[in-house]
């Protein structure tokens, strides 16, 4: 299966998929919003997102959500429109499109983007009053230290050290996948989680089982980035800020990935031919292997291995409050989670049928 990156090939959203519509629009009653043609929106939403740092995956997502936003409104400039036409649009999504509630959150917290940070035009804050999906409490897949270990002997190769360190860390796979080499301390057995969910930064353990295999890894890591080299393909994608500051780096070991494709893709912004990190869809498909090769008939996936990092840590007595700095929650909450699985929960209550003779 192919093993390049995904990131290279999703381009900036530009053409068609960035446009809203082809109406254009003026200025409407001289609001600074209007001024941006409505066929210019999506691209003024990209260049938002970009500034801020945000994913390359939330720019057509955002986009996507305005030009619903616009559509369901008959394709009126959303400059003309207001909290009205926003409570109506996200209460529609309940109502009759039935979405989930991170759905409709996630559609909400795009349209206000775009009144905030396009539009020039903030929503006052409370003034969007829809009505919201409910959202159901799930809990989370986990499996046993028996199941992990049964995993653990199917998987090999790079997939066994990314699962590894987000068993062993709580990654989540595209933090493990977009390591670079200066944020893996091997000796003080420490992995440095840059811009996280949240754009959020941590420090999470590398596991000693993990060293010795991540070292010979490296080894081969950087016989092929001295090939690289030579080829004139050595180059790495940088953030925008330093790329512009100190191209060479681009160049250089520490910013390069711990697991890079084994294939060379073209940056579609640079056009620049090089390796990039290792596309997800490679690794699930080989965790999916390897949970159905160890008996595995839960619905198991890559987040899974993240659920059972925090959940065996609580059963092993590590407070709530350390698990959620290692995970990168913002809330408590989200953490807690782990309580209803664990077995210090409702898992580790005797049922009274156990207490029962002849049973």
């Amino acid at each position: 299966m192919d093993q390049g990156s995904d990131d290279m090939h999703n381009s900036r959203v530009g053409g068609s998929g960035a446009s809203l519509g082809g109406v254009q629009r003026g200025v409407v009653n001289g609001s600074a919003g209007a001024a941006i043609p409505l066929a210019e929106v999506g691209r003024a939403i990209e260049a938002a997102c970009l500034v801020r740092r945000f994913s390359r995956r939330t720019v057509p997502i955002y986009v996507s959500w305005a030009r619903r936003f616009v559509m369901f409104h008959g394709c009126r400039h959303p400059a003309e429109m207001g909290p009205a036409e926003v409570s109506a649009f996200v209460s529609d999504l309940a109502v009759h499109g039935r979405v989930a509630a991170s759905t409709q959150n996630q559609a909400l917290q795009a349209v206000l983007f775009l009144y905030d940070a396009v539009l020039r035009q903030p929503l006052p804050v409370g003034s969007v009053s829809a009505l919201r999906a409910k959202r159901p409490l799930r809990l989370p897949t986990v499996l046993s230290k028996d199941q992990v270990t049964g995993f653990f002997a199917q998987v090999g190769g790079v997939a066994r050290l990314v699962a590894l360190l987000q068993y062993g860390g709580g990654l989540r796979l595209m933090e493990s996948l977009r390591l670079r080499v200066k944020e893996v301390d091997l000796e003080r057995k420490l992995v440095l989680v840059r811009h996280g969910k949240g754009g959020k930064d941590r420090m999470v353990p590398l596991p000693q089982c993990a060293v010795q295999s991540l070292r010979e890894h490296l080894r081969g890591r950087w016989q092929q980035h001295r090939i690289d080299l030579g080829d004139g393909v050595g180059s790495v994608h940088m953030p925008d800020a330093l790329a512009r500051r100190a191209p060479g780096q681009s160049e250089s070991w520490p910013w390069q990935y711990v697991f890079p494709s084994s294939r060379l893709s073209r940056d579609p912004e640079a056009g620049v031919l090089r390796r990039h990190h290792l596309d997800e869809h490679h690794i699930q498909t080989c965790y999916r292997r390897a949970f159905r090769a160890a008996g595995i008939t839960v619905p198991a996936g890559s987040h899974t291995l993240r659920h059972c990092f925090a959940t065996h840590l609580l059963e092993r007595g590590q407070d709530l409050r350390s698990i959620q700095e290692l995970l990168g929650h913002s809330d408590i909450s989200t953490t807690m989670i782990y309580t209803h699985v664990s077995t210090r929960g409702p898992g580790g209550v005797a049922s009274p049928a156990d207490d029962l003779a002849g049973l």
